[in-house]
Parts: C-alpha cells; structure tokens; sequence
C-alpha cells in the first residue's frame, strides 16, 4: 500500500495514462487523500511527455547499468541519482545548468588537469567534475 504520508497534501492532482494496470484500488488511495486523477486521453503518447522523458533518462543514464537486488537499493539508487540530476547534471534547456546547482562556479584562473577532481556517483557509474580547493 502506498503511504504518501504528511506529503499527501502537496499534490492536487495525479496524472496517469489509461494502462490496466491501474486499478480501482490504486486510484482510490489517491482519491482518499484528496487527489483528483487525471486521465491522459486514449492513444496520446505524448501527453504525458514529461514523465515519459525523465523514465527514459532515469532508465538508460542509471537503471539500465545497474543491478538492483530490492527495494531498499532502489530507493537509495534514485535517491542519489536525483540528486545528481538536479545539482549537478548539465541539462541543454537551461543553458547547460543544473537545475538547482549546489554552488556557483566562479572560475579566477584557468582550469588545468590538477584544478579539476572527479567525484564518482553510484560507484562510480555517474562522474561528476568539480574545481578542487
């Protein structure tokens, strides 16, 4: 059973596509709290084009890579990859910029191969780069 907990009041809506998968059951715990579902129309790939976007590059930048042995690991997994996604991964329709970078990046000198130190995430399957104090 899916426990939105003190979150529940955050979200007003919840839109799904029209798979079978999706029961009464399961459309009923979010209309208990409150939520309105919203049916994207039949036969509409694209109208729910945001979330089939962030699937595709959670799947084929992470999931795809990576064993996952339960559901305390995938937690764990995304967790970290959304927070690389959001601080540190370059996104082209903002200019290159992460959403929510952790800092700004001033840069006073060149940078030189000693100036840079990579970071691993998820063991090593993400790198990110950051100018070494």
């Amino acid at each position: 059973m899916l426990d939105l907990g003190e979150r529940a009041g955050q979200f007003r809506f919840l839109v799904r596509d029209r798979d079978a998968k999706f029961s009464g059951s399961f459309d009923a715990v979010f209309t208990a709290e409150g939520i309105r579902i919203v049916l994207t129309p039949p036969r509409a790939p694209r109208a729910n084009a945001y979330a089939e976007r962030w699937v595709r590059t959670v799947r084929s930048e992470c999931l795809d890579w990576t064993l996952i042995w339960n559901r305390q690991q995938l937690h764990h997994v995304l967790a970290e990859y959304l927070r690389h996604y959001d601080t540190a991964r370059p996104h082209r329709s903002l200019e290159l910029q992460p959403p929510s970078p952790t800092r700004g990046l001033t840069l006073v000198e060149p940078l030189t191969l000693e100036s840079v130190q990579r970071v691993d995430v998820l063991g090593g399957l993400i790198h990110e780069y950051r100018h070494a104090a």
